[in-house]
């Protein structure tokens, strides 16, 4: 779709269109024209491809459609940030250590979960139908719902609070409607007069500053950080800009949230292993896994201009290739800690943007057991006996996941960010499992979760993780220019020679960190800036996004 498509129906779903760049990756992807071609000559040709996570998938199995061989490098496992762990004996159970929720509003990533024929259902998010009930849990005071309705007074004058902060303060209304019509002009002339009035602000400021807010008392504004609304509490946000959060609301991210039935992990996968329907160049049944022998190569130890002016990929066993293009999808510091990335590769403005990009911590503690037994009802209240639970305890937000009646079920006992993840960083499996059920005990104390755990406790520290070094970025008020150089880096003709070939994709590139659907959108922008680097283009009747950004892309803030 071009700005001058025919606008959607004022009642149109909201979907993860710009708005920094509205450009509609999910009519690109869906035209028949396919996603550009190839000079005969370049059929064939190897394209390096640095991580196997959805960013280094999505990729690889486009430019394997149109007749490159992607190689693809992964010093971990295939998968990245969606993986999905499996209890051992739990007849395909897992705990989800990454992305585990994902908005319907995910267009791009959608197309790839419904061309693998997986299936999704709701995400159990706090006062949804999907959790049945919900407990808010906050100073000792515990609440019992199904709906906001349900609650005190309190939570609804803080989430009449929060709506009107967005429409006085950001125009939210008006936005959203721009965006669920692809108005891209609309779209375009309210999120950019945004865009430097809230890029330097944090999050929180926009908050206490609001009228909305101010004319209430600090506890509203504790309670919104501590439980939220939507997928729970905001407060480890507080110091992020309001832009990345006005994104988030804006788009849809924070709510109709889904879960991949049998884990998320396999959506990577299942691009690795799928055959293609249009295929160029390679034989019919073609597959990422074939073109790789079954693996992908180990992880990248360097990255260098080789003297034939190609990219030369040293790998952790020593071994040198040459690419006429690189991807690194790879979170943005390790091409500063480990992977030996030659300086020239990139500005030093560019350096600056990717060194300074901010990771946000993030555990996670699972176990499985037996039962969903949490649906009992508690013959005294009439209540479930446990419930999806926010609390301002170490904890933090517990979910509870149900595969049937007769079927192991499992509890996240304790998903939390920032501060609260960097405290149970240093405690062993067993310790996270002991201090989330003493936490949950004062809140449950005639429930024994402890009677119920099978098999052994999973957990997850991303920031621990050395080919990670955290759960995703989160931007700081005056990132926007960084993340601006980050993301339009595909746009390649005015770089200089030294500099091009290189390309970067992964949610951290995008505007909407955390979410897969900036994973996806950056990867696709890559995509088309390597066909480009190689002589290609796009079909004349789809154009991608290079052939708009120009025109459309991101509004640049002066330096």
């Amino acid at each position: 779709m071009s700005p001058a498509s025919p606008l959607r129906p004022a009642d149109a779903p909201v979907t993860l269109f710009g708005p920094d760049f509205p450009f509609a990756y999910d009519d690109w992807l869906a035209s028949p024209a396919g996603l550009g071609q190839l000079p005969a000559h370049r059929l064939g040709t190897e394209v390096a491809i640095v991580g196997g996570g959805m960013a280094g998938m999505v990729a690889a199995f486009e430019l394997m459609k149109l007749g490159l061989k992607p190689v693809v490098y992964e010093a971990s496992r295939l998968g990245g940030r969606l993986r999905s762990q499996a209890f051992e004996g739990g007849r395909g159970v897992v705990a989800e250590l990454g992305g585990m929720r994902f908005p319907r509003s995910s267009t791009a990533f959608f197309h790839y979960v419904h061309q693998l024929g997986l299936q999704t259902r709701p995400f159990p998010n706090p006062l949804t139908p999907a959790a049945g009930s919900t407990v808010i849990d906050l100073e000792g005071q515990t609440h019992y719902a199904r709906t906001l309705d349900d609650l005190p007074p309190l939570f609804r004058e803080v989430a009449e609070a929060w709506a009107e902060a967005l429409e006085t303060g950001a125009g939210f209304g008006d936005l959203q409607q721009a965006l669920r019509q692809r108005d891209v002009p609309r779209l375009k002339a309210l999120w950019d007069r945004l865009v430097p009035l809230w890029d330097d602000r944090t999050f929180y400021d926009f908050v206490a500053q609001s009228p909305a807010f101010a004319r209430l008392s600090f506890r509203h504004r504790e309670v919104f950080g501590q439980v939220g609304f939507g997928t729970g509490g905001w407060d480890s946000d507080f110091p992020n800009t309001m832009l990345e959060i006005l994104r988030v609301v804006l788009t849809g991210c924070d709510e109709d949230q889904h879960l991949i039935v049998g884990g998320a992990q396999q959506v990577p996968l299942g691009l690795w292993h799928q055959a293609p329907a249009q295929l160029h160049h390679w034989p019919v049944g073609t597959t990422l896994s074939a073109l790789h022998q079954g693996a992908p190569r180990p992880g990248v130890r360097a990255i260098a201009r080789a003297a034939d002016g190609r990219l030369a990929l040293t790998d952790a066993w020593g071994s040198t290739r040459h690419y006429e293009a690189v991807l690194v999808t790879c979170q943005s510091w390790l091409l500063t800690t480990q992977i030996d990335c030659d300086e020239a590769l990139f500005s030093q403005k560019m350096w600056m943007a990717l060194d300074r990009t901010r990771y946000m911590q993030s555990s996670k503690t699972f176990v499985m057991v037996d039962r969903p037994f949490w649906k009992d009802v508690d013959p005294a209240t009439g209540r479930d006996c446990m419930s999806m639970t926010l609390t301002d305890r170490l904890t933090r937000g517990t979910y509870l996941f149900d595969h049937g009646p007769d079927q192991p079920g499992v509890i996240c006992l304790s998903y939390a960010w920032m501060s609260d993840a960097l405290k149970m960083l240093p405690q062993s499996p067993e310790k996270r499992v002991q201090l989330a059920l003493a936490a949950l005990k004062k809140i449950y104390p005639d429930v024994d979760i402890a009677r119920h755990i099978i098999g052994d406790p999973i957990t997850v520290s991303w920031e621990a993780d050395p080919h990670f070094l955290g759960a995703f970025k989160g931007a700081l008020p005056g990132h926007y220019r960084y993340n601006h150089r980050m993301h339009g880096h595909f746009m390649q003709d005015g770089l200089p020679a030294a500099e091009r070939g290189i390309f970067l994709a992964g949610d951290d590139i995008s505007f909407t960190p955390a979410w897969v659907e900036g994973a996806v959108q950056t990867s696709l922008n890559a995509v088309w800036g390597i066909v480009r680097h190689l002589g290609g283009g796009s079909a004349p009747d789809n154009p991608g996004p290079g052939e708009l950004y120009p025109h459309i892309g991101p509004v640049a803030l002066p330096d």
